[in-house]
């Protein structure tokens, strides 16, 4: 790896990490500092703006619902201007989750994210998240999708 490539790592790696550590914490000033003011969360919720703001309510919702949650990033893959990040997330179902009410119990799920980054910013973000793993630890699904159609 040639030194430019180090340094160009080492600010994709810092950028990343800027990323989840602002995830983790809901913090939405340093959010802002990881990702280009026009990014794109997909798959992003139907109407909701480009931006930050498309992710603060649920970033809102995800705290309360897990006020203790780490992120733990298990493997970072760093190619041009892409980033695929494989995770961990862990927390106690301590406040509502998607209509669940809260169970005390501990969860721990497997996100996975591709990231196209744009000069030091993250400006693109395809996420997936394991959360059938979390309604089988928590034990319950949330309203609506528990009973089956007729």
């Amino acid at each position: 790896m040639t030194a430019s490539n180090e340094v160009e790592h080492a600010v994709a790696r810092d950028t990343i990490t800027r990323f989840y550590r602002a995830i983790e914490r809901a913090d939405i000033s340093l959010l802002r500092t990881a990702v280009t003011s026009d990014w794109q969360y997909l798959p992003g919720a139907s109407g909701q703006p480009v931006g930050v703001e498309q992710l603060a309510p649920m970033l809102a919702d995800l705290l309360h619902a897990l006020p203790d949650m780490k992120i733990t990033l298990l493997d970072v893959l760093i190619h041009d201007t892409m980033v695929g990040v494989r995770a961990k997330v862990t927390g106690t179902q301590s406040g509502p989750l998607m209509g669940i009410p809260a169970t005390s119990k501990p969860v721990a799920f497997a996100i996975h994210s591709f990231h196209e980054l744009r000069d030091d910013r993250i400006a693109k973000t395809w996420h997936l998240e394991d959360w059938l793993g979390v309604f089988r630890q928590i034990g319950e699904l949330p309203p609506g999708l528990a009973t089956r159609p007729s």
